[in-house]
């Protein structure tokens, strides 16, 4: 039996969860007991759309208290309530999918939902068996005829005529001799699903921007900014601060959107109409970041301009300097920047001229500065000038409202950019929602950058994400003779694809016909340009 993990999704849950069985036991990664996972949490989960979301947030602690109730009934009471119109109606006006089969799997009835979610037609599957329908492709599995040979309650993923996955949730009716009368089947489509969580993501991001246009009572050019309620706090408290003249620190890891919140504070400051200047501490080797920071005069060291030059100080004079990185800056400087911090003076390389400026200074940092601080690499009385108000800026991962709305920004921008059309399933999105994202904004703008300009075709979907954002889930073995001869066929295929290149050369190799392999990876999905 596959073993439970609190990382695994609740679509690889519900893929290999065994058939027959209310609740299984999960386990973590040392082996130690986590808790219970039933049917009914899984179907929670999938009621909210949470198929990306690890199990561990669904398990019980405690072993579930096993409900002796079983939905029977007379098979003349049921017969009178199927067969009313009251009954038709209100299956047909629900939202969800409803497929009814006998005790023995016959199909009796499909509602308006079901069609609409599978294409399937009523008259393509009333008073045929569930496994001829298996048989002929229409569905992979039944979870009818599990539900029959169990007389327990099943869920299970299941595939339409090879292309849609929808998600059954199988209910047994029991007649009074205990034996399964009718299977009450409810479908969710897959797709759809997450679709509409987005749409609710999406709402409530809009009701925070409402309470955010505080924020931008005026033409800012910040009007795009994506804030959630995770950054809403910090861009309120720069909104305060900006007004003052305080020394700001910004922590947080790279990519985070530091030099942005920098940016904002500037635009609402009284120096808003002066110049903003930024430099990063760790980008500039480290015998040029003095003369990068104060300048120098002329003939100051080899290699030095005849007439001098002017340092980032000098030039940021009564505006704002950003200097990002300040925790990489060399212990020598920091001397000479504490002067700057405290007394607004300063000297040029090879001068003995005192120069005064009038600067706003905001400083930014991945690395912990108490700690550097503890460790010698950075000056005690210069961490605490700088830190007059500090912002710890969150990590994408921890903002994962955020994702939406970035990646529907940056697909915009760049749709706009390379005068492209494209868009991304729901699938797609909902992946890209539960990376853990490293390297953060940055690494979100550069990999919608990446798919906009390197997809063939307008719609993005999963397979054309990089193989390092891909989840790979452990593959359940083939139940069946079909399967495992469709499983092998499709990995054939696609060897063979990234072997030759072409359709015509794969083919070849493998002894068939160019339109029979375009037609089975048609079948299979497979793209060539992935």
């Amino acid at each position: 039996m596959t073993s439970f993990r609190p990382d695994m999704s609740v679509e690889e849950a519900i893929s290999i969860f065994p058939i027959g069985v209310n609740e299984v036991e999960v386990f973590n990664e040392s082996g130690e007991f986590a808790g219970y996972l039933t049917l009914e949490s899984l179907f929670g989960a999938v009621q909210q759309g949470e198929l990306t979301k690890p199990i561990r947030h669904f398990i019980l602690t405690n072993a579930p208290v096993q409900s002796l109730e079983q939905h029977s009934i007379s098979y003349s009471q049921f017969q009178s309530f199927f067969q009313s119109k009251l009954c038709r109606i209100v299956l047909n006006s629900l939202y969800d999918g409803v497929y009814i089969t006998d005790g023995s799997g016959i199909t009796l009835f499909i509602n308006k939902a079901y069609e609409r979610i599978t294409g399937i037609k009523e008259d393509e599957v009333k008073g045929k068996h569930m496994s001829h329908l298996v048989e002929q492709g229409i569905i992979s599995k039944s979870a009818s005829l599990e539900t029959i040979r169990t007389k327990k309650p099943v869920t299970l993923i299941q595939t339409i005529r090879n292309e849609r996955k929808i998600i059954v949730s199988a209910t047994p009716v029991f007649s009074s001799s205990n034996e399964v009368m009718y299977v009450v089947n409810s479908v969710r489509d897959i797709t759809e699903l997450i679709r509409l969580k987005h749409e609710l993501d999406s709402q409530k991001l809009s009701y925070q921007k409402i309470s955010q246009n505080s924020l931008f009572p005026e033409q800012t050019g910040f009007q795009n900014l994506v804030i959630g309620p995770s950054t809403f706090p910090i861009f309120q408290l720069a909104n305060k601060v900006a007004k003052t003249d305080a020394k700001i620190l910004l922590q947080g890891e790279t990519g985070v959107g530091k030099s942005l919140i920098a940016k904002y504070i500037h635009s609402r400051s009284s120096r808003s109409n002066k110049i903003f200047m930024e430099l990063n501490c760790g980008a500039i080797p480290e015998h040029l970041v003095e003369a990068e920071l104060f300048g120098y005069e002329p003939g100051s060291f080899t290699g030095a301009l005849r007439e001098g030059k002017i340092g980032i100080f000098e030039k940021a004079n009564g505006g704002t300097l950003f200097l990002d990185e300040i925790g990489d800056l060399p212990l020598e400087l920091q001397v000479k920047l504490l002067k700057v911090v405290e007394e607004n003076r300063f000297m040029r390389v090879g001068s003995t001229e005192m120069r005064e400026v009038d600067v706003r200074l905001i400083t930014a940092t991945h690395r912990d500065l108490a700690s550097l601080v503890r460790e010698g690499a950075f000056r005690e009385d210069l961490y605490y000038r700088l830190n007059i108000v500090t912002f710890d800026v969150p990590p994408l991962r921890e903002r994962k409202e955020e994702i939406v709305p970035l990646l529907e920004m940056y697909l915009k921008e760049f749709n706009k950019k390379y005068n492209e059309n494209k868009k991304m399933t729901p699938e797609c999105i909902e992946w890209l929602t539960n990376y853990s994202w490293p390297g953060n904004i940055r690494e979100l703008a550069n990999l919608v950058e990446r798919l906009v300009v390197t997809t063939f075709h307008d719609t993005i979907d999963v397979g054309d994400l990089p193989p390092f954002i891909q989840q790979i889930f452990p593959a359940s073995k083939p139940k069946t003779l079909k399967e495992a001869v469709a499983e092998l066929e499709r990995s054939l295929i696609i060897d063979a694809l990234k072997k030759h290149g072409t359709t015509r050369a794969a083919a070849k190799f493998l002894g068939i016909s160019q339109s029979a392999i375009v037609q089975k990876m048609k079948k299979f999905h497979i793209r060539l340009e992935n």
